[in-house]
């Protein structure tokens, strides 16, 4: 009988945001198709097709808006959320251990037989998910996740998109260049380069003790990576977030008080959302305004302006938050200056386990502040995400983030659900 053998998948979403708005639009599929960034920035995903054109990722999207060869989007990270969740759950159908890595990457941590034929369970993978959820993905099998990643990359270029990594893969690892590894990075490749070390093979060979006297010891962990030892502690999911935060670029400049304060608004009732579904509490928060630079009249330098907040409670109640942070924005606002960014970042997160027992019960206020805001919640849920918000938040939001070409939220809102003719 085969024993068990520990191996590592890596599953990535080809082209991710395209693949995903091809889903729904099928007249996309063989288009050149450009994503892209917050208020239409810059390119962020491109198709094979946009790929052939020469259009390089980071493009500025005024030196594209008028090509009529290619296909623009606004990102809609709702729907690639969505889409992302759905992979997840497919991929438990393979492993009960699924590690998250991106939204669109996850590790598979599988204890196979020795015999098992792992480029057959790849295809398997890959054509479930294709068929499932419609994204296209590679797969690269190896026992390290540094490995993983590698192999992944090359199987992502091969027809099958599967590539699985071999027992000695150092004559792979002569043709990754250094800079391409896996946490190392141009800076630091730099430096390896100047030491002679020009590939993953070349790192993987290097002494331990060399590279934690030289660089560091999480590049040491990398070279024991690349030989196949596993020494990446795998995450747990079940471990609640450290911090949770939410914050956006305005679409236009920001200059009244009113506007950031419905902005914040609305990012603190989005970031308490996110709390509630891990069920966690935060203690305080740190919010805070970005301005931009200004030359006219006189110039004044761009900036950023902030504070700390402690709630009188541990709390994830949306109009608590709110009654805390809203007194400290008069202050935190310098008149006459272009705001562009807006945050919230919440500290102090328990769980219930956590939290300590109270002598009296919650006061009524705090009760039904729970209770609004789990009701908002189950509404939103059911209906569409915004369909119930506070009025804080406002109505017509000049401030959101411009996504001039942005598809329909197909899977998160009613009003938006594809028709079937």
């Amino acid at each position: 009988m085969s024993t068990p053998n520990k191996i590592i998948a890596l599953v990535d979403g080809n082209n991710f945001y395209v693949s995903c708005e091809r889903i729904f639009d099928l007249k996309l599929i063989g288009r050149p198709v450009a994503v892209l960034s917050n208020n239409d920035g810059c390119v962020i995903s491109r198709s094979n097709e946009c790929k052939a054109l020469g259009i390089a990722m980071g493009t500025p999207h005024f030196q594209l808006h008028e090509r009529r060869d290619l296909i623009l989007r606004s990102s809609n990270y709702e729907l690639y959320g969505d889409i992302s969740r759905r992979m997840i759950t497919v991929l438990q159908e393979f492993s009960p251990e699924v590690e998250q890595y991106s939204i669109d990457e996850a590790f598979l941590h599988l204890q196979l037989p020795d015999d098992c034929d792992l480029a057959e369970l790849g295809s398997r993978i890959r054509q479930t998910l294709l068929q499932w959820v419609g994204i296209p993905c590679g797969i690269g099998f190896a026992k390290s996740k540094t490995l993983a990643k590698i192999a992944n990359h090359i199987g992502k270029k091969l027809p099958g998109g599967v590539f699985v990594m071999p027992e000695e893969p150092y004559q792979i690892l002569e043709n990754v260049p250094v800079a391409e590894v896996w946490g190392v990075g141009q800076h630091l490749s730099a430096r390896l380069l100047a030491c002679g070390v020009r590939n993953a093979a070349q790192l993987a060979q290097a002494e331990q003790a060399f590279l934690q006297r030289k660089f560091n010891v999480t590049l040491a962990r990398t070279a024991l990576e690349l030989q196949g030892q596993p020494v990446i502690a795998q995450e747990n999911p079940e471990l609640p977030s450290r911090s949770i935060s939410c914050s956006r670029t305005f679409g236009a400049p920001v200059t009244s008080l009113e506007q950031l304060t419905e902005a914040l608004a609305y990012y603190t009732a989005a970031a308490a959302e996110k709390l509630r579904r891990q069920k966690l509490t935060a203690c305080g928060c740190n919010v805070y305004f970005q301005y931009c630079p200004e030359y006219a009249p006189r110039p004044l330098e761009g900036g950023f302006c902030g504070t700390s907040i402690s709630f009188p409670q541990p709390t994830a109640a949306t109009p608590e938050m709110l009654q805390a942070i809203r007194p400290h924005l008069q202050g935190l606002f310098l008149p006459g200056r272009r705001y562009r960014k807006s945050g919230v970042l919440f500290w102090g997160l328990e769980t219930d386990a956590e939290q300590p027992l109270a002598l009296f019960a919650a006061p009524q206020q705090h009760q039904n502040a729970e209770k609004i805001s789990a009701t908002l919640d189950q509404l939103n849920r059911t209906y569409g995400k915004n369909t119930v918000f506070y009025l804080s938040a406002g109505t017509t939001r000049p401030w959101q983030m411009k996504r001039e070409m942005l598809s329909p939220n197909y899977t998160t809102s009613w009003e938006e659900l594809p028709l079937v003719n």
